[in-house]
């Protein structure tokens, strides 16, 4: 399946699968229009994720949770839906859910940089460090078959400007591609929106999470 082929629910059933490689939790369980993860983190408990739902299907998910730390993300902005979450839920900064056709990059590192790849039941893990050892910048890829979810991307607020999510991003696209994986996903934030879209991600939607807090 290449890229071109691959509709909104083809790519968030490849990113649940790809991220609960990556975060080490359950494989997802299919749901009606999308699948359910059960994490187990304090505030994180399980998450519905959907990329097809009607209000009054989603009305009814979000009335039946009563667990803190359930997560509902809806591939979609719609007002109608939007107002199907009560003043029990919380929403989450905005997300948008990219993919790019990968391709094999040149890696390079700014002077006293290096980088590390490491593997983390099943994920690969990329970490550049800094001349002191200290990690500068970091990022995990979940593999799912042809697919590859880029996860977790940061870098260190005192090395930002100096190219290291692009040398992450490089080094974990390159690894997917050895896996024999031939397209990219990931869920940005605002934050990393203008990187992605910078070295060739494409947006295919938003999407908003709501969650119930957990003390």
């Amino acid at each position: 399946m290449r890229q071109t082929q691959m509709t909104i629910a083809d790519l968030v059933m490849a990113w649940g699968r790809g991220w609960a490689v990556s975060r080490g939790t359950h494989a997802p369980t299919s749901i009606e229009g999308g699948f359910r993860i059960d994490v187990g983190l304090p505030g994180h408990r399980v998450r519905h994720i959907l990329h097809t739902v009607q209000p009054n299907a989603l009305r009814q998910l979000a009335h039946s949770l009563t667990d803190p730390g359930s997560w509902i993300k809806v591939f979609s902005v719609d007002p109608e839906l939007i107002a199907c979450f009560d003043q029990r839920w919380k929403r989450d900064v905005p997300g948008y859910l990219m993919s790019v056709s990968l391709i094999e990059s040149e890696v390079s590192l700014p002077a006293g940089y290096s980088v590390e790849v490491d593997t983390d039941h099943g994920a690969t893990v990329a970490r550049v460090r800094a001349a002191d050892a200290s990690e500068a910048a970091s990022g995990r890829m979940g593999p799912a078959g042809e697919f590859a979810v880029f996860d977790q991307i940061k870098t260190d607020p005192g090395h930002r400007r100096r190219g290291l999510g692009r040398v992450v991003m490089r080094v974990l696209g390159n690894h997917a591609i050895e896996k024999g994986a031939h397209t990219g996903i990931l869920g940005a934030t605002e934050e990393g929106l203008a990187l992605y879209q910078a070295i060739g991600w494409t947006v295919h939607t938003e999407f908003v999470g709501f969650s119930l807090p957990e003390e």
